[in-house]
């Protein structure tokens, strides 16, 4: 019987877990000179966020551990072959998406992070991880990478950047996502535009919250 890939991850993904863990106290104190109301405001703006996630720039800002492993269960369940991530930081949730695809067989995972040093760690940890050659690391504003070169099928898009743009980014990918396509919003709470979308009857969404802030979606039209 063949190793999971996501098994052969296991000491890698443990030690990044283990390393965002203890950067947690270093990513508050980066901006614990905002109010619970600057923060939220920068959030949900389409321009300060900019600023916010600027002073996050060395914070993995990963994904849970239990998430990650949904990442990989759904796209490993689903067969994925396209995957499109909005959001890469030091590449946590990538390396699930990867290991599903390896494990489906091989595949395209195109991921999307503007700030060129988290860009260096992911692409530095997919390496390490063996899995660099299904990935391709877009860097720059992501409504410019992910705007063109996209797979004509999507089967699954991971939102978990910007949360004012998640919208936005849905707007560039719909038109790709096959019917099934499964999309996942971490921390979708900081997006009611989203949720609003996705939740309205007749929006071509089935979506549910889920654990730990994850809005979970299907398209079926």
């Amino acid at each position: 019987m063949t190793t999971p890939t996501i098994t052969l991850l296991a000491p890698l993904l443990d030690r990044l877990f283990n390393e965002a863990e203890a950067a947690s106290g270093a990513t508050l104190d980066a901006v614990a000179d905002l109010s619970d109301a600057d923060r939220a405001r920068m959030l949900r703006s389409k321009t300060a966020y900019r600023d916010l996630y600027g002073r996050l720039k060395d914070a993995p800002l990963a994904v849970s551990r239990e998430t990650g492993l949904l990442l990989y269960m759904l796209a490993r369940s689903s067969r994925a072959k396209a995957i499109v991530e909005f959001g890469t930081s030091f590449g946590i949730s990538t390396l699930h998406l990867a290991a599903a695809l390896r494990d489906n067989g091989g595949g395209r995972l195109i991921t999307s992070e503007f700030e060129p040093s988290k860009a260096a760690r992911a692409r530095d940890n997919l390496s390490a991880g063996g899995v660099i050659d299904l990935v391709e690391i877009r860097e720059g504003d992501a409504l410019k990478t992910l705007s063109t070169d996209l797979p004509d099928t999507i089967d699954l898009v991971l939102l978990d950047g910007a949360k004012a743009l998640y919208s936005d980014i849905l707007d560039l990918l719909e038109g790709h996502l096959r019917p099934g396509a499964i999309i996942v919003a971490d921390n979708a709470d900081d997006s009611p535009d989203y949720l609003a979308r996705v939740r309205a009857p007749g929006s071509g969404y089935m979506s549910t919250a889920f654990a730990e802030d994850v809005e979970l979606s299907m398209r079926i039209d």
